[in-house]
Formats: structure tokens, sequence, C-alpha cells
């Protein structure tokens, strides 16, 4: 491996690295020479996980980071491996709901998780990389960091938040030779969007999958795993010099307006 891009002796953290995009980053961190911190809020997951990765340099901690108490316990026993170098804010859901039907419960959990948890879990990681002059955070945002969408009035607060997150972070702390990005998910097969992709009667693709398809100029929908390689790149010494940007891993969404004659 090009040393540029290399992990090695360096402690990642990925909240929610127990399935989907987190557990792809989790996997591209291991292969890139880190020892790896993942959580999970279920337990068995995490049992899962290290059974299929049968590595020393995985660790697997349950928490929800909805609830400050689980991050305070969680970074408890950190301290008993390390101080963590890479941080990955993956942990989210979304709950859709129009906004004038607004359930605040609903809403609550939502920011909770996707905002206000990496916000926290910036605050804990920010000293010890602070000390050593030296640090890398990545939060993930998502294509609703940038646009509206019918029904997600909570995840795209969330999401626009945590983009603003990210450059606040590089403006406030780059001086101490930390690097905060964030990568921006396009459409990628994952349970958090497997509602999106339910075929129609016949079992064809449904009608807004087929607009998706059309919009994204490699024509298909992402994979998990096609973000391992941003985020050891944005993780490494190869983006040193690369400090609050988003970098939107959606085969070319974002640079396209799709087929009107599907909408």
């Amino acid at each position: 491996m090009n040393r540029q891009f290399s992990l090695d002796n360096r402690l990642a953290l990925v909240s929610g690295g127990s399935r989907g995009i987190g557990l792809e980053i989790v996997k591209g961190f291991l292969s890139a020479g880190a020892e790896v911190i993942f959580t999970s809020r279920h337990e068995k997951d995490i049992l899962e996980v290290l059974k299929e990765l049968v590595t020393e340099k995985a660790h697997g901690f349950v928490c929800d980071v909805s609830r400050k108490e689980d991050i305070e316990n969680l970074f408890e026993r950190i301290k008993e491996i390390g101080t963590v170098d890479i941080l990955v804010n993956n942990a989210g859901i979304n709950i859709k709901q129009p906004l004038h039907e607004l359930d605040y419960e609903n809403y609550e959990k939502v920011i909770k998780t996707d905002l206000e948890g990496p916000v926290i879990m910036c605050s804990k990681v920010l000293p010890g990389m602070m000390a050593k002059r030296k640090g890398k955070i990545i939060n993930i945002c998502s294509m609703m960091s940038e646009y509206g969408s019918e029904l997600n009035t909570a995840y795209a607060v969330s999401k626009g938040g945590i983009k603003l997150l990210t450059k606040n972070i590089a403006a406030e702390y780059g001086r101490y030779n930390i690097q905060c990005n964030g990568i921006g998910p396009g459409y990628i097969y994952t349970k958090l969007n497997e509602k999106l992709r339910e075929p129609d009667k016949d079992g064809s693709k449904n009608i807004f999958e087929r607009y998706i398809d059309s919009r994204i100029p490699l024509g298909h929908w992402g994979d998990p795993k096609d973000l391992a390689g941003p985020a050891v790149f944005l993780a490494s010494e190869a983006s040193d010099y690369v400090n609050g940007q988003i970098l939107y891993v959606d085969g070319g969404f974002s640079s396209a307006i799709g087929d009107p004659s599907l909408l």
C-alpha cells in the first residue's frame, strides 16, 4: 500500500459500524492497518461482526449515540485501549413524516441520533487530538445535506447541521492540525432506504428507482463498499490538506438532472 494511505498505528472509532456503510468503513480501516472500535445499539450485531472480522484489532461496544450517558460510558471503555485518532460519525436513523403532521418525539429521535450524538462524539475526541496536534474527523452527511425532499424534514435538518458542523470544526480546530471532512453518500443500497426500492407488483423497478437510475450518470445505485476507499483517503495522510469539505460519493447524481420523462 502507498504509505500515504496507511493507517498503521492509528485508533479509529466508527459509530454505527455493524452494518451497511459503517461496516464497510470498518473493514476498509482494518485493511489499511488501523485498530478499529465500532459501535452498535445491539450486542447481537456486534458479536456477529467480530466473528466475521476475526481480528484482535477490532473492538465492538454497545452504544446508542442518542443517549449522552451511553457516549460517556463508551469513552470510559475507550480509555483502556488508547486515544482516538480517527472518528467517523456514521450512526443514523430516519423517520419519514410530513412537517404539518410532526410527531415531536420522532423528530427528536432523529435529531438526537443524527446531529446531537455526533456533536457530543466530536467533543469527546477533540481534546486528545488537540494534545497530539493531529486528528481526523469524518462526518457521514447525505444528499439531504444539499437537497430537500418530501417527508424528510427531521433528516434534512440533521444532515444540513452535520454539514455545517463539519465546516465549523475545520474552521475552529484546523490550527491543531485536525482535519474534519464529510462524506455525502448518494443513493446506496442499505436498509435505511430499502423501502424506496420496493418493486412494483410485476416485480419491475418502481418509478422512483428508475428515475434515480436515470439521474446517476453511472446508471445504478451504489454499494456500501464504495464508501470504504473515500473514508480511508479522508482518514489518512493523503488528505492532510483537505479540510472542511464534503466529498459526495454519488455516482454523479449531483451533477445531472436525470430523465424528466420519468417524472
